[in-house]
């Protein structure tokens, strides 16, 4: 399984990577790339099974180890990044477990960013001490509280920047100096925004975790998640864990995600624009309290979300007067926009993080990373902004 990707040396911008990076044609010459629907391979002799199985002779073996599409995904997806190495999974949270669990072992300490998404806070505070793992959580914004925490010794730092579900900024080159100095190993999940926005392996991060369920494949399709890291670190730690542990990709998915990403940096940048848009309009309603944005000026973490990403993102958060009932009625009164715990989708949708994506944190969890029951998260799609903003305006209207 190839790690150093071949079409780098064509010195192509992502933009063309995400068409034609790491493309294997077959016989055939199709052009769209081919889908490879097999749990496993031939071999012409005995002599050359052993041989592919130990390593010694390239080749696949097994659909759970690789298959040529998801082999094509994998090196688009480092092309894309400028990573030396990536592997996909079966699913986002596939990927973000793989990538925090692998590295560590019983008496490593973790500390991470309080704002995460759901499931990885569960993964940090509930599953990580069963394997003896002791984990902190910090405000990401604060450096005096990564710094005191980093430096009383830990072997990996998480974060998500921008944080689900109210966008929280984190200082990703800031941290990475930290985390060198101290040894530690670290990991940002990027899924909010994107390569196409940002790179975090270029401010120092070791370890990138995607959900490419959201914007890769971006249409509401298949589960897909994906790793992306040095080619040394991904033979020794994580080629191991995945090919053990399972969580492997299908194929089909793979191929879904490979069309999927021809069209991502088109969708991320149109469905941008009309975010900030959407923000500006709805910050300015006399029924929202407060308006989360990247790009914002009145967001907290402006000044970071300004220096590392290129735009405001797809996303944004809105607190309503009037708490959990306000916000409940507003999801109720859409008629454009969908409500679904999903994102990143051509299709705009909005859900309740508190009730939803992060209903497993108690309240008192919630409240450390400023959620409480009146925020409402928007993912914007593709529609024609000026529907969106009378659909957002109608209901919000009705409160």
């Amino acid at each position: 399984m190839a790690d150093a990707p071949g079409g780098d040396k064509k010195g192509w911008k992502p933009a063309t990577q995400a068409v034609r990076g790491g493309l294997m044609r077959s016989q055939h010459g199709e052009i769209s790339e081919a889908l490879y629907l097999t749990s496993g391979y031939a071999y012409d002799s005995a002599e050359q099974a052993m041989r592919r199985m130990a390593g010694e002779e390239e080749g696949f073996v097994y659909s759970r180890y690789g298959s040529p599409t998801n082999e094509m995904l994998q090196q688009r997806l480092a092309l894309i990044e400028g990573a030396e190495a990536c592997r996909v999974t079966g699913s986002g949270m596939g990927a973000i477990s793989s990538a925090i669990l692998a590295p560590l072992k019983a008496g490593d300490r973790v500390v991470a960013a309080t704002a995460l998404f759901g499931s990885c806070r569960w993964i940090i505070a509930n599953q990580m001490p069963k394997f003896g793992i002791e984990a902190v959580f910090v405000d990401g914004a604060d450096l005096d509280a990564w710094k005191r925490e980093i430096d009383k010794g830990c072997q990996l730092v998480l974060i998500e920047s921008p944080a689900n579900p109210l966008l929280d900024g984190v200082d990703i080159e800031a941290v990475a100096r930290l985390a060198k100095a101290a040894g530690a190993l670290l990991v940002v999940d990027n899924v909010f925004a994107t390569p196409v926005l940002q790179r975090p392996l270029e401010m120092g991060a070791d370890v990138i975790a995607y959900s490419a369920t959201k914007h890769m494949d971006g249409q509401g399709r298949v589960l897909l998640g994906a790793i992306l890291t040095d080619a040394k670190r991904m033979s020794d730690v994580y080629d191991p864990w995945l090919r053990h542990m399972g969580p492997a990709a299908s194929p089909f998915n793979a191929w879904v995600v490979l069309k999927g990403l021809e069209t991502m940096q088109l969708r991320v940048e149109a469905q941008s624009r009309t975010a900030a848009r959407l923000a500006d309009v709805l910050a300015d309603h006399p029924a929202v309290n407060a308006v989360r944005y990247p790009h914002r000026k009145d967001h907290p973490h402006y000044e970071v979300h300004k220096r590392q990403m290129k735009s405001g993102g797809t996303l944004l958060a809105l607190s309503l007067k009037g708490g959990q009932d306000a916000a409940f009625r507003f999801l109720n009164g859409l008629q454009l926009v969908d409500i679904c715990n999903n994102l990143g989708d051509t299709k705009s949708l909005a859900c309740h993080p508190s009730t939803t994506t992060h209903r497993a944190l108690s309240d008192e969890d919630q409240a450390a990373m400023g959620l409480d029951r009146s925020w409402v998260r928007l993912s914007v799609g593709l529609e024609d902004a000026d529907d969106l903003e009378a659909d957002l305006l109608a209901s919000l209207n009705s409160l």
